[in-house]
């Protein structure tokens, strides 16, 4: 873990988003919800279960289809609790339910879901790779990860002013400098993980459609799976 990623702690973070819970649907709901829609749009290709992780206040959740089954989880109580009056003020019956819990350690089995769905988060957690490869260990095979996510500039103006902001941003609970080869790098470390898709989205580009794609386990890879658990 970088010196930067030890100043972003949990605490920190949950403190943090619990201030912004009040004025976060006023500040970033306009800005940010024709990436949120692409993101649904993607998760509901694959279909299943999908899992919202740090689902916020749920400004996405009346995006999904009534015939999507969606569960949402976050590290700020107050973020959730407005997720929770959304759900009910709204009738969302495609939310199965909503839960605290630290992204980074899940409570959930192996291969539980079909889609995990992380929106303007992996920027913002203490270690992003750990919580990378948590979503790969909660995800079926042929089931897909779908973010939304900062990938900083390398050069030019928009990577000074990322670097001269980098430490307000912290402050305020996440990164602008996080480079691509940070995804790239764990993607390639990942077993049975790779890159599908990868695109630019509004506003301004500064965020990016990332879909990582889980192989399907092989008829041997079951066989082996279940050696391993009778041994």
């Amino acid at each position: 873990m970088t010196q930067l990623d030890l100043q972003l702690d949990k605490d920190a973070i949950a403190r943090a988003y619990g201030r912004w819970a009040p004025v976060y649907d006023l500040v970033f709901g306009p800005v940010f919800e024709s990436g949120r829609r692409v993101a649904v749009v993607a998760a509901e290709r694959i279909g299943g279960l999908i899992l919202e992780a740090g689902v916020g206040t749920g400004l996405s959740l009346p995006d999904y289809a009534a015939s999507s089954r969606v569960i949402g989880v976050d590290i700020s109580e107050p973020m959730l609790r407005k997720a929770q009056e959304r759900v009910r003020a709204l009738g969302l019956r495609q939310i199965a339910g909503l839960a605290v819990m630290d992204i980074e350690h899940l409570s959930l089995p192996d291969a539980s879901v079909d889609v995990v769905v992380a929106q303007y988060v992996i920027t913002a957690v203490p270690n992003p790779e750990a919580t990378l490869d948590e979503f790969a260990r909660v995800l079926k095979p042929g089931g897909e990860i779908v973010l939304l996510s900062r990938v900083s500039a390398e050069a030019g103006l928009r990577h000074a002013l990322e670097q001269w902001f980098a430490p307000a941003a912290r402050r305020l609970g996440w990164r602008t400098d996080f480079a691509w080869q940070r995804y790239a790098s764990w993607a390639d470390r990942a077993p049975g993980i790779r890159l599908k898709e990868r695109r630019a989205v509004p506003p301004l580009g500064h965020f990016s459609l990332i879909r990582f794609a889980k192989d399907r386990a092989t008829a041997s890879d079951a066989i082996c799976s279940a050696a391993r658990a009778e041994i």
